[in-house]
């Protein structure tokens, strides 16, 4: 994958980064995916399979958040390449996840999937929350699409 850079609109995307930062501290300290997920009846097996899976969540979520650093906020610019573009695939993915769960549970998937949800019928809170999922699946479809085909 050749590294590529994407512009964002700041005032767009900085009110999405505190909802993302939100959900990036729960997730700190449980996996985003949910607890009757783990593959064994065997608690130390469990707590092991655990363990790695939430060490492995942090370290792609530390990556991820460093995107929008310094040089996000004075250009508006996150740079993708080989060596995070699966970590921010699977961090995005961890997020949406933990919206889907969380504050997006009352949407339902066919609502989240199809993107149809009226705007301005929900909660400042809410819309805030789906338009992060909207992002989110966004960044995750565009860095997949460089993965697929090799693009510059």
């Amino acid at each position: 994958m050749k590294p590529f850079e994407v512009r964002l609109v700041l005032p767009v995307v900085v009110p999405l980064l505190e909802v993302i930062k939100g959900q990036v501290r729960e997730l700190q300290s449980s996996p985003a995916i949910p607890g009757d997920s783990v593959p064994s009846s065997d608690s130390d097996l469990s707590e092991a399979w655990r363990s790695e899976l939430l060490t492995s969540q942090r370290g792609d979520l530390e990556l991820f958040m460093a995107l929008f650093g310094d040089e996000f906020i004075n250009e508006g610019v996150i740079a993708f390449d080989a060596a995070n573009a699966e970590a921010v695939i699977r961090s995005c993915s961890a997020v949406r996840l933990r919206l889907r769960e969380r504050p997006l549970k009352g949407l339902g998937d066919e609502a989240l999937e199809s993107g149809d949800v009226h705007l301005d019928t929900v909660p400042e809170d809410l819309r805030k929350a789906f338009m992060c999922y909207l992002f989110l699946a966004t960044l995750q479809e565009l860095i997949i699409s460089r993965l697929d085909d090799g693009a510059p």
